[in-house]
């Protein structure tokens, strides 16, 4: 399997997890403009009065997964996900999480930046 295919299969692994966990998928794979640097948030999901957008990483471990999210991704996201908020006209919390997909383990950080 390639790199793409990999990638479209842990986000799929992914929201899979987070509807067993209770959250609705409200977006996958959305992409913003210009004025964000055209970021790409994997998924966005929504549970009880919060939405999450959330960062899918398929990596070999762990420290792989969290060194491939840079400060420069983080800044772009935070733009598209301020978008996305704007244009909902969302009033409510909103976080960053991260799914790391190493094999078949999920590891989940809530809040994660």
């Amino acid at each position: 399997m390639n790199t793409y295919k990999s990638g479209l299969w842990s986000e799929w692994y992914a929201r899979i997890f987070l509807r067993m966990c209770g959250y609705k998928i409200l977006a996958s794979r959305y992409v913003t403009g210009r004025n964000t640097g055209r970021a790409e948030i994997d998924i966005i999901a929504k549970h009880k009065d919060v939405i999450v957008f959330v960062e899918v990483k398929k990596r070999e471990n762990l420290s792989m997964a969290w060194a491939a999210i840079t400060p420069k991704q983080q800044i772009r996201l935070r733009r598209a996900a301020e978008n996305y908020l704007i244009k909902k006209r969302w009033t409510g919390g909103a976080r960053f999480d991260v799914i790391a997909v190493c094999g078949f383990k999920i590891y989940w950080a809530k809040n994660a930046f």
